[in-house]
Order: structure tokens, then C-alpha cells, then sequence
């Protein structure tokens, strides 16, 4: 899957890999994180929220390991 661009003012682009439940995000900052056993439900959540950052700091953040 290729990234894909969301509006957010902290977040610039999500990814999602299904086979290996692993989300990436491109912070606007320049970091880059992979989230760990994230449900595809989950992703389909994030780039459909309306607000994208929100939705990452009550569903994703702290929520899944990350690297």
C-alpha cells in the first residue's frame, strides 16, 4: 500500500501494511513511526476521522508499541 496524506496539522501521511498489522505515520515534524498490531479497522478510522490527529491520540498513541 502506498502512503496516504491526511489533513492534520501534526500528522502529513499515514500507511498501513494488513499482513503485518503495522501502521506508519509521517509526523509533519519529519519523524516517522511504526505502530504495532493496529486492527485495520483502526487505519480505515484514522484517514476517515475528521480530525486525524485526535482520533490518533485517543486510538493509536500509547495505545500500540511503537518504534
Amino acid at each position: 500500500m502506498a502512503p496516504v496524506s491526511v489533513s492534520s496539522s501534526a500528522i502529513s501521511q499515514v500507511d498501513y501494511d494488513p499482513r503485518t498489522a503495522v501502521l506508519r505515520v509521517w509526523f509533519t515534524s519529519g519523524k516517522v513511526y511504526d505502530y504495532f498490531g493496529v486492527p485495520a479497522a483502526l487505519f480505515e478510522g484514522l484517514v476517515n476521522a475528521p480530525s486525524v490527529g485526535r482520533f490518533f491520540n485517543d486510538h493509536i498513541r500509547d495505545q500500540f508499541s511503537a518504534a
